[in-house]
């Protein structure tokens, strides 16, 4: 290699290592554009995450079991599992921006598409996951904030999230009433 080609490489590594990486950018979603693009739509209790090597060694993906209390919209059985791209194995860690996280024994409402017969991703990343909190007689549905650059679907400039916390009821009723179902 001549000490030109030295140079310019050395030139690009500097360039290229003090640029940024770009934020994950997505459309923005209301509430019912997520009940209604959603497979399947599940209030429930997270009780397992790990991570693992996809089958060609090459990715770390992660792996989300839920046990489902209730169902509010498809038939998704006693438990969801959730896989992300993602994760960490010992030393080594990937991450994808944008994505919802999950901590066991944490209470989610979760609006999932199917990757399989039971697999299932998280619709819309970060946007498709709301967390439970519960202080005293008060039970808040709470939308997990996102490091998305999110977009008005409509004028494709930059946004805030249409998304806000309210109690779960609240949540569960909109989301019977954008798919046309009652309440049970």
């Amino acid at each position: 290699m001549s000490i030109r080609q030295v140079v310019r490489t050395l030139l690009l590594a500097v360039f290229l290592g003090g640029v940024p990486a770009g934020a994950t950018t997505q459309l923005r979603v209301d509430l019912s554009g997520l009940a209604v693009g959603a497979d399947t739509v599940v209030h429930g209790v997270v009780r397992r995450v790990e991570s693992r090597w996809s089958g060609d060694g090459m990715r770390i993906l992660t792996d989300v079991e839920i046990q489902v209390t209730e169902s509010l919209k498809g038939q998704p059985g006693s438990t969801v599992l959730v896989t992300q791209p993602g994760g960490r194995m010992g030393d080594i860690g990937q991450v994808v921006h944008g994505l919802a996280s999950f901590a066991p024994g944490e209470e989610v409402v979760v609006f999932l598409q199917k990757r399989g017969p039971r697999a299932f991703r998280v619709s819309d990343m970060a946007q498709g996951k709301f967390q439970v909190k519960r202080e005293g007689k008060s039970v808040l549905a709470v939308p997990e904030p996102t490091d998305s650059r999110l977009l008005d679907p409509v004028t494709r400039k930059p946004t805030a999230s249409a998304l806000q916390s309210l109690s779960l009821d609240a949540l569960k009723a909109a989301v019977r009433e954008a798919i046309g179902e009652q309440a049970p």
